[in-house]
């Protein structure tokens, strides 16, 4: 018997798991080019859309979604074509899963914030617990 060489290939392939994110919201691709305008029109390329939690609201804690050029001490930044999205370290564990998308109908024109974390929320939709 006779045993056969085997070759080993010299080209090393990336790791197959997926690289941890800073934080875990999501924008989705017509947030982030929605972002983008509104960024382009009004503000500057250092800014990133941050968002977080806030107490206050009907139900206990409130959504704040805007533009800031500020870095706060323990910020978990991600990336969406091009837009930073900021997210603090207080809020990153009641945003965890979080999706931000954007809505244009005759309904209703916006950002949306669908969260699973979410236990209940209001009739005004900016507040959950």
């Amino acid at each position: 018997m006779t045993t056969a060489e085997t070759e080993i290939p010299t080209q090393v392939s990336a790791p197959t798991e997926e690289v941890e994110r800073a934080h875990g919201v999501t924008l989705s691709d017509t947030a982030a080019a929605k972002a983008k305008a509104l960024l382009e029109r009004d503000g500057s390329s250092e800014m990133v859309l941050r968002i977080a939690v806030q107490p206050g609201g009907c139900s206990g804690l409130r959504y704040e979604l805007f533009f800031d050029d500020r870095s706060l001490d323990g910020d978990a930044l991600v990336t969406f074509d091009g837009i930073g999205l900021a997210v603090d370290r207080m809020s990153k564990p009641y945003l965890d899963g979080a999706v931000i998308d954007f809505v244009d109908t005759i309904e209703k024109q916006g950002f949306t914030i669908d969260n699973p974390n979410a236990q209940n929320s209001c009739a005004c939709g900016d507040s959950f617990h």
